[in-house]
């Protein structure tokens, strides 16, 4: 176990997948957290010390130095959807990530995975492109030979995508979806971890990869798909986008009267990502140049929203027994 990589944000949702991969393969993995006490289950990934979750906070270069020290690669997996506080999306998105790649060109790391998004802009309409888009460049710079990993919507057991909308479907009798005709190619997040593996071991290609799944479809469809696995109808509401900005900006108003402390559905800055499709673009490296290939949505999506439907773990129980005759 010589091998060491350092992963930025490894205890999160993308992180903590990456994290398991790298155990796996006998390498040492340094996990690093702003509240390593909340990330202690990174540690049964590997043997005893083989992962270690270690405090970090990317806005300041001793701690971001401190946390690769000895590594031969990092891996970049810090993100944020608030762009208010000290940790907002210039901090984490754009500074974070230079500050990292900086670091790690000063001291010598042999290879750097950093995960953007689809959209990724610094001439984009919203700040989170803005500052996904000010990230890579920063990366590119500093660390030229990076693999740059561009997913779409990720979704597994831990995403705030599908669980969201069918928490939501729960309680509520309508969905309503700003953007329902906007196209999204949903990648399963341990697809992205096997992309980054490739990137940390030296498989795949320095370069830029945009990665997808085998589905494109539009947020309305997806809704449809979720709801059929949850077992519940529903009515999905179209929000034109004149009403989302409307709506945006209004709890962006309550949010900052707030302190923050109320957070309200959607934001302006959201909306203004909702209008564009976020798919692979055509002549795009994706997971297919490094050799892979994409988890289609139905081998997932019932392992992990069963819990929604409206009998839980019996509803296919309950289904059978209806086909019983007496």
């Amino acid at each position: 176990m010589s091998n060491l990589v350092t992963i930025y944000g490894g205890s999160g949702f993308v992180g903590r997948y990456i994290a398991r991969r790298m155990a796996k393969l006998g390498w040492r993995v340094r996990v690093a957290v702003r509240r390593p006490n909340e990330a202690m289950f990174v540690r049964t990934y590997g043997v005893v010390g083989q992962v270690e979750p270690v405090l970090c906070n990317i806005r300041y270069d001793e701690s971001v130095a401190a946390a690769m020290d000895g590594a031969e690669v990092v891996v970049n997996c810090v993100g944020t959807f608030d762009k208010g506080g000290k940790n907002n999306f210039d901090a984490v998105q754009n500074e974070g990530a230079a500050r990292i790649a900086r670091l790690a060109a000063e001291e010598g790391v042999a290879r750097m995975v950093h995960i953007s998004a689809i959209g990724a802009d610094i001439d984009g309409a919203s700040l989170y492109a803005r500052s996904k888009g000010g990230g890579e460049a920063a990366v590119t710079e500093h660390m030229p030979e990076a693999v740059i990993l561009r997913p779409s919507v990720v979704f597994g057991a831990e995403d705030q995508f599908f669980n969201r909308f069918a928490r939501m479907a729960r309680t509520s009798l309508v969905l309503p979806l700003v953007g329902a005709d906007t196209r999204f190619q949903p990648v399963y997040v341990d697809d992205l971890a096997a992309a980054a593996e490739a990137g940390i071991t030296g498989r795949a290609a320095p370069g830029i990869y945009e990665i997808g799944g085998p589905e494109t479809a539009t947020f309305r469809e997806l809704m449809v798909e979720m709801l059929g696995v949850i077992r519940r109808r529903r009515l999905i509401l179209s929000i034109p986008f004149w009403a989302g900005r409307l709506m945006g900006r209004a709890f962006d108003v309550l949010s900052a009267a707030s302190g923050g402390l109320v957070k309200g559905p959607i934001t302006l800055d959201q909306v203004k990502s909702l209008a564009s499709d976020n798919v692979v673009s055509e002549g795009a490296k994706t997971l297919s140049d490094i050799g892979l290939t994409a988890t289609p949505m139905d081998a997932v999506l019932e392992t992990y929203l069963w819990r929604f439907r409206p009998s839980g773990q019996y509803s296919e129980i309950k289904e059978s027994a209806k086909n019983l005759r007496a």
